[in-house]
């Protein structure tokens, strides 16, 4: 009985502490869509940008490149203890992108979107077991004209 009460009482606590953090999760969930930003193309002729990742968002969210020219990402995470990543997968235009950004780093990633459109790009990172960084509103577009 005195095993039983003692069990009973710390599962207790554990799904409090699980619901707690899905709740914190929760209330950071979402990222506001910034106004569509032109990428440039610079006199070498690569579109290049700078974007911010931090808790659950990228800045700037939305991006406008041109089709044909290399684009060169530079990925500054600001966050202290979260990786986060880049994703687009997008087969039905030959993008496909996968940079990592360790906590606190800086990485670069370059390619050459071919095709027009409007492709979402993404961080699916995750702790078990709250919402993927996507689910939580960390997504953008990317924008090829």
């Amino acid at each position: 009985m005195r095993f039983a009460k003692k069990y009973y009482c710390l599962m207790g606590m554990v799904g409090g502490m699980i619901t707690a953090l899905v709740a914190v999760g929760r209330a950071a969930d979402g990222s506001p869509a910034s106004p569509p930003m032109a990428v440039h193309v610079s006199p070498d002729g690569v579109q290049r940008a700078e974007v911010t990742l931090d808790s659950y968002a990228y800045t700037p969210n939305h991006l406008v490149v041109e089709r044909g020219k290399p684009v060169e990402l530079t990925l500054s995470s600001i966050t202290i203890i979260t990786p986060h990543n880049f994703l687009i997968h997008e087969p039905s235009s030959g993008l496909r992108v996968e940079q990592d950004v360790g906590a606190g780093k800086t990485v670069m990633v370059r390619f050459v979107p071919t095709e027009p459109g409007r492709f979402v790009f993404f961080c699916d990172k995750r702790l078990w077991p709250m919402a993927s960084h996507r689910d939580k509103g960390m997504e953008g577009i990317l924008e090829v004209k």
